[in-house]
């Protein structure tokens, strides 16, 4: 006899009315069919059965009893159905999977706001030029920016101080925009320390890579790296949860990465599309990390939230030093 399954079932149903089975027959010479100990079932159960012994060429019909329902077949195939129907509950135990229990956000959004603002704070502070002792008035954007010569030269602190810069208003803006909404929901999703970190993180790789695929005198500036990063992020973790339960619908969530990337990643006369691309790749691999971590250990608490977001604003403040202090 072959093993039934769902997916078996989903073809039968697309293929056939749902309406109740009915033969011209006379119920005196026909028996209830149960594999389980009650005969009486649910409408729907009983519909269903009747499509998997339909689909064997065993006639059944669907008649009321009381509060249930009784599938009937000819006394003669009665055995024959009941086997029909105990494979298909024993291949379809389980069936569907239960979906994952949907993870409490964190209430953090004030400090994610507060961090975006700062940003656009240190926007203007570069526009204003401030004098440095030792340093006077540096130049922060030939200083900080992602030049790919200087990155292959050791600069490796240019990936993470390039994040923080912006070529104009509009610029910034986009990024505080649209992007503020992605990292505001990854930070929700897995606390502002361990998302930040994340971030900065898939920025920074996602600038490293772009500088050595890119000419040598290629410059990028902008937390946009950092931002489809957060995409990335976003779009692996639901994968990793979707992969653990309707394993046909895993790719849903990177297809729709992908399109944001397309429809907000390639506009623009001086669009670094490769940094772009190369944010998001670094993002959905630290996603999938991240995720296959959480489930194990859970998510990371208050006090290892906080180390991870001090680290990540120290990891800030330290390559800006060595980009004063050694390129200055």
């Amino acid at each position: 006899m072959p093993a039934w399954h769902f997916s078996t079932l989903v073809v039968i149903v697309a293929s056939m009315d749902l309406s109740d089975v009915r033969h011209d027959v006379n119920n005196s010479s026909w028996e209830p069919v149960s594999p389980g100990n009650s005969a009486s079932v649910t409408r729907q159960q009983a519909r269903s059965w009747s499509l998997v012994l339909d689909s064997r060429s065993i006639p059944c019909c669907i008649e009321p009893d009381g509060d249930g329902w009784l599938l009937l077949v000819p006394k003669h195939q009665l055995e024959s159905a009941r086997r029909e129907l105990q494979l298909y509950e024993e291949a379809n135990q389980g069936w569907p999977p239960a979906l994952p229990a949907e993870r409490q956000l964190t209430d953090n959004t004030l400090p994610t706001v507060s961090v975006l603002i700062l940003l656009a704070t240190f926007y203007n502070l570069t526009l204003v030029g401030i004098s440095l002792p030792e340093h006077g008035i540096p130049d922060l954007y030939e200083l900080g920016s992602a030049h790919a010569a200087s990155i292959r030269d050791g600069q490796l602190w240019r990936c993470i101080t390039a994040l923080t810069l912006h070529a104009g208003p509009v610029h910034l803006l986009g990024n505080l925009t649209i992007g503020g909404i992605f990292i505001v929901l990854l930070c929700r999703e897995l606390g502002s320390g361990l998302a930040w970190s994340l971030l900065l993180t898939a920025g920074s790789i996602g600038n490293l890579i772009n500088a050595w695929v890119q000419s040598p005198a290629h410059r990028s500036i902008g937390a946009s790296t950092a931002v489809f990063g957060a995409v990335g992020i976003l779009a692996s973790v639901r994968l990793v949860r979707d992969r653990q339960s309707l394993q046909q619908h895993w790719i849903t969530p990177i297809a729709a990465g992908l399109a944001l990337l397309t429809i907000l990643g390639t506009e623009g006369e001086h669009t670094d599309l490769g940094a772009h691309l190369f944010g998001f790749g670094s993002g959905v691999f630290l996603g999938i990390a991240a995720e296959r971590l959480m489930v194990r250990y859970g998510r990371p608490g208050g006090i290892l939230n906080f180390l991870l977001a001090v680290m990540s604003g120290a990891l800030v403040a330290a390559a800006w030093w060595a980009a004063i202090g050694l390129g200055g």
